[in-house]
């Protein structure tokens, strides 16, 4: 068996980067902890981490957003599976008790992402304090998770897309992939190496990752510029979704609507998009006409002062 291929999992064929022996998980007396997990875990982090600072940034309480990532977390997951669920309940009609088994897999993130904006209202209706300020902040941690998330796909070998050979093409060891994944257009253009057969893919969880990575610098950088409450989570809406809606068709394992041949995610993502393209553009008209209008009011205001006439409000005595 050659040295340069002995058990690689992973290989950037174009790129020359491999990757040996690929484990998905790691034991500390005697339990397995799973990378998958552990990447997750930094990414909840991360992401709160993000949130702290831009509330830092824009004058909120940094505070509030590490008592949200606890419920918004919990609801995220819970919403997450029964999306999953919903949308592939022919495998559980049978065992509904595999509903519960999250450690078989099966968790989708715009169940989550759903599932964290309901939190994150309701966490600010409890609390008093302005939804759309939170939604703007809480969305620029969720796509630094999601960025770093995406990762955990790498470690299980997973949420990858059709063949391709293009400068990024990943080739995987169809041994250690599910199976189920695997189209029949990737088995007829594997190909074996040194014993070792591959199938050859678009690593769809890389393009997810630099896509939300430069959606969250878009987001950073109109943080202290936006227009009105709520813009940088209609960005969000908008960029995120954009960038999902064309990843969600190369995928191979995406969740279908029923009969209809189309990805829940991706019908989910596009309609997101025009939504929220329609809701940004409303919101920055409205700005632009209050803008235009306090505008036209300073400038009344300045030519009574100058001719001695009271202003809107004055009263002479």
């Amino acid at each position: 068996m050659s040295l340069l291929t002995a058990g690689i999992d992973i290989w950037f064929v174009n790129l020359g980067l491999k990757f040996s022996d690929m484990k998905k998980s790691f034991s500390v007396f005697g339990f397995d902890i799973y990378f998958y997990g552990c990447v997750i875990a930094v990414s909840v982090l991360l992401g709160l981490a993000v949130a702290c600072a831009v509330a830092k940034k824009t004058g909120q309480d940094p505070e509030i957003y590490m008592s949200l990532v606890i419920y918004s977390v919990i609801i995220g997951v819970i919403c997450a599976r029964i999306y999953y669920v919903v949308f592939a309940w022919d495998d559980y009609k049978n065992n509904l008790l595999q509903i519960f088994n999250l450690r078989g897999g099966g968790l989708a993130i715009y169940g989550g992402v759903i599932g964290g904006a309901a939190t994150v209202v309701i966490y600010s209706k409890l609390k008093k304090l302005p939804a759309k300020t939170l939604l703007d902040t809480a969305c620029c941690g969720l796509i630094a998770g999601q960025c770093s998330g995406r990762w955990s796909n790498f470690f299980n070998m997973e949420c990858f897309g059709r063949y391709t050979n293009g400068p990024l093409a990943m080739a995987l060891n169809l041994d250690k992939v599910n199976r189920g994944m695997v189209t029949a257009e990737l088995t007829e253009k594997s190909f074996v190496t040194d014993g070792i057969t591959y199938i050859q893919v678009h690593p769809t969880f890389l393009y997810e990752s630099l896509w939300s990575l430069m959606t969250l610098l878009i987001l950073l950088f109109f943080t202290k510029r936006k227009k009105f409450d709520g813009q940088i989570f209609l960005m969000y809406v908008i960029g995120y979704g954009s960038g999902r809606f064309w990843i969600e068709g190369l995928r191979t394992d995406s969740l279908m609507l029923g009969k209809t041949g189309l990805a829940v995610s991706q019908v989910l993502a596009g309609a997101s998009v025009l939504i929220g393209l329609a809701l940004l553009i409303l919101g920055l008209r409205k700005a632009a006409r209050k803008e235009k209008e306090a505008a036209l009011a300073a400038g009344t205001d300045s030519k009574n002062e100058a001719k001695g006439e009271p202003s809107d409000g004055e009263t002479v005595l």
